[in-house]
């Protein structure tokens, strides 16, 4: 799958939930490994914030992003919509501290996503994929959210609030192009009890009951109802059972549950990289996903490429006759047993060493190790299947080294070792070269890696 971006930049007003400002937001098409960036442009010099967990400066009521003074709060429903649409790379151009909170969902920030269309970009898209189960506890408010392994990602929410009007909900999200469907239109809400709190802590100027779900679950006096009524400038009314006090009724019974289920994928995006794993999330709220997304983040940046997946008992895209029709070399020569992912810019070949091969004999005796240059040459078969599987009548063509360049041995292999051979080309093929960039694994840790340049020659 290749990175995506948007086809045409689109533009949304509104107003600030926390501020009240009126605000402008532009969405920008971007380059390939540009990720989200947020851009003030009402400020000097008009500063760019990069949307990544070690960014995030404040989590009261809605997850905010600085850089120095600039802030800018409130991303979460747009940062939902760009990932549930596949958008990797985006610029977004903001006037005021915070995005506009419109309706207090992402369908807006979605149709208008799809109103822009989408663009596909030549680099390759850069999943970060779940291996093993992850776990982070908030012992004080007893969150916790974990990531489990999986083929795809996707989202499960239950949420617990002790209130006799919003009891606990679950709310689940397996296939994000079901996103529109059964996420996107949620919107935010709020209980009575933490308005005046709020509004006294400088939050929620912008709120109404036009952007979020309002909550009445503890009997509270008509003085102070009305105060607060005369606070957020509504005509009085009365509350004469508790229940929510929104004309427009709830879509769902569960629509605060997929609301948060919304902020945790809007939260997870700050990973910078789209996640291949399933989330649980018991008691979410955006200080424990900043919490879990900055600790994923610290993996993803401390892990340049990840070993492939691979299943023994699957059965391989080539095995090793097809190999051989596509290969010349022959024993003791032939480095490569099976092709298990290819596409037209990289392969996954796998290598199992064992002790019979013939060089243990001589490297070394004592302490059987797999000399490097073999291990380069591995790499170089593989992305030979690469290439020689696009070109007609590959049985008459061969490939040559030409150049190896940043050559890094990490790790010795030895007997028993099952070698991950992951090789993708750098540029297009031209006049018959091909640049690769390969790596080679033994389970989750590199062994060796390397830049090499081959040239595909006719047999004579």
């Amino acid at each position: 799958m290749n990175q995506l971006t948007l086809k045409n930049q689109f533009t949304v007003e509104g107003r600030g939930l926390h501020t009240g400002l009126q605000i402008t937001a532009t969405f920008l098409p971007a380059p390939a490994g540009h990720g989200y960036k947020f851009q003030r442009v009402d400020l000097e010099n008009q500063p760019v914030i990069d949307a990544v967990a070690e960014n995030v400066v404040d989590t009261t009521r809605g997850t905010v992003l600085g850089k120095g003074d600039v802030r800018v709060s409130t991303v979460e429903h747009a940062l939902a919509a760009l990932c549930a649409s596949g958008i990797d790379n985006c610029l977004i151009q903001v006037n005021a501290p915070e995005l506009p909170i419109l309706d207090g969902s992402a369908i807006q920030y979605l149709d208008a996503i799809e109103a822009a269309g989408v663009e596909e970009l030549k680099a390759d898209k850069d999943f970060y994929i779940i291996k093993q189960k992850t776990t982070l506890r908030d012992e004080e408010t007893g969150s916790t959210i974990t990531i489990y392994p999986d083929d795809h990602f996707s989202v499960e929410v239950m949420v617990e609030y002790n209130s006799p009007i919003l009891p606990n909900q679950f709310a689940v999200l397996d296939d994000m192009r079901d996103f529109r469907e059964q996420v996107a239109s949620a919107r935010t809400f709020v209980f009575v009890r933490e308005i005046e709190p709020l509004l006294e802590s400088g939050l929620i100027k912008g709120g109404s009951l036009d952007n979020a779900i309002v909550i009445y679950d503890r009997e509270t006096p008509q003085e102070n109802i009305d105060k607060l009524c005369d606070i957020i400038g509504i005509p009085h009314r009365e509350l004469s059972k508790l229940g929510f006090i929104n004309e427009t009724p709830l879509q769902w019974k569960n629509e605060p549950a997929r609301h948060k289920l919304m902020d945790v994928i809007g939260d997870l995006a700050l990973v910078g990289r789209p996640l291949m794993g399933r989330v649980v999330a018991v008691r979410p709220g955006h200080g424990i996903n900043s919490k879990f997304t900055r600790m994923l983040r610290k993996e993803v940046k401390h892990t340049e490429i990840q070993a492939p997946l691979y299943d023994p008992n699957k059965a391989p895209l080539i095995d090793i006759n097809g190999i051989r029709s596509l290969l010349p070399h022959r024993y003791p020569f032939l480095l490569v047993d099976k092709l298990i992912e290819m596409d037209k810019k990289h392969a996954v070949a796998v290598k199992n060493v064992t002790v019979n091969e013939p060089f243990f004999q001589g490297h070394f005796p004592q302490e059987p190790v797999m000399p490097g240059v073999l291990i380069i040459e591995a790499m170089a078969q593989t992305a030979g299947v690469l290439v020689l599987n696009n070109v007609e009548d590959p049985e008459r063509y061969s490939t040559y080294f030409m150049k190896i360049d940043n050559v890094k041995f990490r790790q010795k292999v030895v007997p028993g070792n099952t070698l991950l051979l992951h090789v993708a080309l750098t540029t297009e093929i031209r006049r018959g070269c091909a640049t690769v960039k390969g790596y080679a694994f033994v389970g989750e840790k590199i062994v060796c890696e390397a830049e090499f340049m081959a040239q595909i020659i006719k047999n004579k």
